[in-house]
């Protein structure tokens, strides 16, 4: 009788505490949904500060004392003539972007901040660097990121996207904008081609007795369908919409490489980047940290980030979800039978 007169007082302080935490949470989440949830924040990076502080923690550690002494006073000489040059005038800046691209190229709505950031900021002689990632998508979605990266070529800033492993299709849509295009030896490069694919479970449904109905107004609304009986007239005329695609792709492609054989390049196919360069696909063979290592050397290399910000809902709930499994386990660990 003991235990159970125990086990029924823990329980009811279980149930009375995980009453109180979803009251609490139940208020704070209905205030939190109030907020606006679109925002984000911009970041900005020093990486020419933070590849200096590299070198000189491993001089630190790797001169003898002597010669680290007199790499010390070079350095204080050097950075107090860049201060004394940074209050007459601004000195060139290269800002790097970063687009990991998913099938949507959702992305893009923190890439049109960054640009948009860029574009307010920059003077003559700055330049941009995009570290492109991505295995294409959407035509929608690349085609809006290709505009974005269009629009510092609209600024007259120069451009340059590297590619350390892929940009295909879509990702090879938005590399072409660029006025030089890095590449890895074995990055995947090109893609220029477009395809589309669905499964169709008009005779699965037949064969269950399953009727399915669509009604359009307009003869192709819909071409293909998932559940309907397609027709021949329906797949020509979604297969005649895939290569004016196709044709849109090339011709944005040419605009911005025209020295390409594009009967040679645009058939679909994909390269490795030590393949691209003699196909003029990309300009020069070199990893993104070669290029920004390179021009870290004699200009200000800053990193531009746009992050969209977490909904407070969403922290409160894995907060609140940490704590209550906390408490439960210091609970059940207090009334172990021993």
């Amino acid at each position: 009788m003991e235990f159970l007169y125990e086990y029924g007082l823990f329980l009811a302080k279980a149930i009375t505490l995980v009453v109180a935490i979803l009251a609490v949470v139940v208020g704070v989440l209905a205030a939190a949904m109030k907020q606006k949830s679109d925002k984000g924040e911009l970041s900005l990076t020093h990486v020419s500060d933070d590849l200096q502080e590299l070198a000189h923690s491993l001089k630190q550690e790797l001169l003898p004392k002597k010669q680290f002494k007199a790499y010390e006073k070079a350095r204080k000489a050097e950075l107090k003539a860049k201060e004394k040059q940074a209050e007459t005038q601004i000195g060139k800046r290269v800002f790097v972007v970063d687009f990991k691209g998913s099938l949507d190229a959702g992305e893009v709505a923190s890439l049109r901040e960054e640009i948009s950031a860029i574009i307010t900021i920059a003077e003559p002689g700055d330049e941009v660097i995009a570290n492109v990632e991505s295995g294409g998508g959407m035509v929608h979605g690349y085609g809006l990121a290709s505009s974005q990266l269009d629009r510092l070529r609209q600024a007259n800033i120069p451009l340059s996207v590297c590619i350390d492993k892929v940009a295909a299709s879509g990702g090879y849509m938005m590399a072409c904008v660029a006025n030089k295009v890095y590449a890895a030896p074995f990055a995947i490069v090109g893609s220029i081609g477009v395809v589309a694919q669905l499964p169709n479970f008009n005779r699965l449904l037949k064969k269950h007795d399953i009727d399915y109905e669509q009604h359009t107004a307009g003869d192709f609304k819909r071409t293909l369908t998932l559940f309907g009986e397609n027709t021949d007239e329906g797949r020509e005329k979604f297969r005649q919409e895939l290569e004016e695609t196709h044709v849109l792709f090339k011709k944005f492609v040419s605009h911005y490489r025209p020295a390409l054989d594009l009967a040679k390049v645009a058939t679909g196919e994909h390269w490795y980047g030590k393949q691209a360069i003699e196909l003029g696909l990309i300009d020069e063979i070199a990893t993104s940290d070669d290029v920004i290592m390179a021009k870290a050397k004699a200009h200000t290399v800053i990193k531009v980030r746009y992050q969209l910000k977490k909904k407070l809902a969403d922290k409160l709930a894995h907060g609140v979800s940490l704590s209550v499994n906390a408490i439960f386990d210091r609970l059940m660990e207090k009334n172990r039978p021993l």
